[in-house]
Parts: C-alpha cells; structure tokens; sequence
C-alpha cells in the first residue's frame, strides 16, 4: 500500500475515532484499515493510536502526524485537480444536511440552483430535526441552528434567527396583546414540543435571563402543526422566526413580546474538507452563503 493511501486512512481513522466508521467513509473493509495503520505506525516506528475495545484516540506523536498527513493529502488533491482542470467545473456527488423545515424553505431552492447550475454533480439532502454525525453518516455539508460546540468542523456563520411568540391578528384582536411573560399564563399557548404538558419558556429584559413556565392548551409534535393552529387563531405559540416567515409577510401572524427575545440564534455552514475543500463542496458553500446571506428573513 502506497503512503498517501496509508496517510488517507489514517486521518480517516484519527478523525472518526474507529476503525469501523472510517472504513465505511472511505469504502473500504475494517480490517483493511487496521492493517494499514499498523503497517504505518511499523513503518514510522511510533504508536499513532491508542486503542481499547471501546475507542480509538491518537498520541500526542498522532496528533502532530495527523496534522501534517493533512496537509500533505490536501496538497495532493490540489495537484490532482490542477492536473485533470476540476477546478473549472464542480462534479460528484455531494450529501447535505439540514433541519427539516428549514431544509425545505431555504436549502432545498439552493440545492435546485446548484443542480442547475453544475450539470456534472448530484445531492442527496437529508433533512432531519437531529444533529448529524457528518463522519459517520458520510455527510459532506451541514446547516446548523445554535451555538456550535468545539469541532475539528469548518464552520462559516451565513446568518442569524430569532425565538419569537406569535398568534393571529384575529386572535390578538379578540383577546389583546400579553403586557410582559407573565401574561402568557392568562392565553392559550401552542406548542411544538414532546418533552411534557409543563415546560419552561426562557426571556431577556434588561440583559438578564428569566424563565415562565408554560402549560399548553394544545401540544403538537411539528412546528408547522403549531404554526397552523396559531395561524387559525387558536392562541399563542412560540418558533423560530424563519419557521413563520412567509405567516409574518402575508400578515397571518404577527410577532408579540418581541422586546423580551432571547439573543438570536446563529446560523453556520458546516463541512469537514480543510481549507482547500473539494471543488463540489466549495462551489455549494459559496452558492448557499451567497443565497442565505442575502435572505431578510435570516440577518
């Protein structure tokens, strides 16, 4: 086996934490990985990894390896791809994730257009209302909503959203406007939740935190059930404010209580190529920063 494909596996396996995972990511069997990585850390004369029956971590002489491997076979797919003239036109085939609902209002419009554009590639989307392993589950780009934690991940920030309570103008019509949170116990609350009847509510008033406990009058399991019962003048409910957007612009719902939000909720572009990202990867980024960047509705 030649070392860069011996150097490949190796960051695959340091990357993963397992044997198993990054034989799958690479398409190749376990003990093909294993074998390659001994024969390495033989050929070097220094242990990469520690092993036990449970994970795979590397050594401190791993953690340097792992970072010059890096660069080294990213050097190679640059030169690969100036050789053969990729760079001139994405083509694969790409995996992106997303939450469900926002997949479907702001990504799926940006995967048709990169389809469109780039004859040469495909995507699969996954859109679900989980956090994706992109290791394990093969995934290329990732759209995340939160504060992120500390990854090895390149994370590009394309916007923000808010928390935001809103209902009907019918419904605030016949029942007025809440003065603060506290009067949110005297409305009829909608929520997306199967935590419980009884949930707590976070604001912000004068930049410090305060919760409200909240007992719904109908719990649902989707956010676009809750923005339907909202919108047909049931009561109050509370979703991110690109969840309602197109309610808020046709004036089928309206915001409330918007001076005791809690601070928006950033909005990041994930992939797990290094500077130098594939072709295909970074011709999705840059399309979907552009689209998401410009949104209204998102900054």
């Amino acid at each position: 086996m030649d070392r860069l494909t011996e150097m490949q596996i190796y960051v695959a396996v340091a990357e993963s934490e397992g044997f198993a995972a990054a034989a799958r990511r690479l398409g190749i069997s376990p003990p093909v990985a294993t074998r390659a990585v001994a024969d390495l850390e033989a050929r070097l004369g220094v242990r990469l990894l520690n092993r036990t029956t449970r994970y795979v971590r590397v050594t401190d002489a791993g953690q340097r390896y792992l970072e010059d491997a890096r660069r080294v076979l990213v050097a190679a797919d640059e030169a690969d791809e100036a050789a053969i003239g990729i760079n001139t036109e994405p083509r694969g085939h790409l995996t992106v994730t997303a939450p469900v609902l926002f997949g479907r209002i702001y990504v799926m419009p940006g995967i048709v257009d990169y389809l469109q554009r780039f004859p040469a590639t495909e995507v699969s989307a996954l859109f679900v209302d989980r956090v994706v392993n992109l290791l394990e589950e093969g995934v290329d780009v990732a759209l995340r909503i939160g504060e992120l934690g500390d990854s090895s991940f390149k994370a590009l920030r394309v916007g923000s959203v808010r928390r935001v309570l809103c209902a009907s103008p019918d419904y605030l019509a016949r029942n007025g406007l809440p003065a603060n949170p506290e009067a949110l116990t005297n409305h009829p609350i909608i929520v997306a939740t199967n935590l419980g009847t009884n949930i707590e509510w976070r604001f912000m008033q004068d930049d410090k935190p305060f919760t409200v406990r909240i007992k719904p009058r109908l719990s649902v399991t989707s956010n676009d059930s809750a923005i339907e019962a909202a919108a047909r003048g049931l009561g109050i409910t509370r979703v991110m404010s690109y969840q309602v957007a197109p309610e808020l612009e046709s004036g089928k719902l309206k915001i409330v209580l918007s001076e005791f939000e809690p601070a928006p909720v950033p909005i990041h572009i994930l992939h797990r190529e290094g500077r130098y990202a594939a072709t295909k990867i970074r011709s999705f980024i840059d399309l979907m920063a552009e689209r998401l960047r410009a949104n209204k509705s998102l900054n």
